[in-house]
């Protein structure tokens, strides 16, 4: 016989399915994503030119994490990771010649301040803080005040120290509030992919600045973390709207 089940566990096998085609389909919406980094790194070599057709190889794993997030979340998402991943693509290709290197770090600024408005919408619930938020909070300014303290000897002795010096100061503070309010949401891929973005950036700054010498497997660190990044961010915005979703169907129900 057949047990028959309440309307309170009705609602939980149905809302378990419907998790499960949710994240089959969001899976077949990031095969391109995977596929075209798959390609950029099968591409990619030490050697490798700066051309247009490496700008698009380079760029398209981003372009295609916003498609995803336009088609799951709606044009709404264009003022939020969807526009910051967009602006992330302008700074792949700009960081492809390195003499546009502080218009692809201003396109990122752009995109960091794209993805810090986002964890402030709706779609993340308010938390209260707690001593354990605050101390979080601390740390991650002081990462960032500290690694512009460290980069500053060396910012001061590159070709272009007058623009980089106050620019690279407010990227850090870009970056640092966007991972500060990545912490709030308490996302766990929204926080792990500010964390992986920060890890990126910083070890392409000890590269580009000559704080170290040119690493070994220093390219692949950088796009191995910035690529995670993106993906985690596009991940946790979707998951925070379909959690937004469920709760409002949970409330009517």
């Amino acid at each position: 016989m057949t047990p028959i089940l309440s309307k309170e566990e009705q609602l939980v096998a149905m809302s378990c399915a419907e998790k499960v085609n949710k994240s089959c389909t969001l899976l077949f919406f990031l095969l391109p994503f995977f596929l075209s980094s798959a390609l950029y790194f099968y591409m990619w070599t030490p050697d490798s030119p700066a051309s247009i057709i490496a700008a698009g190889v380079k760029s398209a794993p981003t372009l295609l994490l916003a498609a995803a997030v336009l088609s799951w979340n709606g044009g709404q998402s264009l003022l939020g990771v969807a526009g910051g991943l967009l602006f992330s693509a302008v700074g792949d290709c700009c960081l492809i010649w390195p003499e546009l290197f502080v218009h692809g770090m201003g396109a990122f600024a752009v995109a960091h301040l794209m993805y810090s408005v986002t964890f402030l919408s709706s779609r993340y619930p308010t938390y209260s803080s707690t001593s354990w938020t605050f101390f979080l909070y601390l740390i991650m300014l002081m990462i960032g005040g500290g690694a512009y303290m460290y980069l500053y000897p060396f910012l001061q002795k590159a070709p272009d120290s007058d623009l980089l010096v106050p620019g690279v100061g407010v990227y850090i503070a870009l970056i640092s509030l966007m991972g500060t309010l990545a912490i709030r949401t308490r996302h766990t891929a929204t926080l792990l992919g500010s964390l992986s973005f920060i890890v990126s950036d910083l070890a392409l700054a000890l590269q580009v600045f000559k704080v170290t010498p040119q690493l070994k497997h220093g390219h692949i660190i950088v796009m191995v973390t910035y690529y995670l990044a993106q993906l985690l961010i596009a991940v946790g915005d979707i998951k925070a709207v379909e959690n937004k979703e469920d709760f409002g169907k949970w409330k009517r129900s």
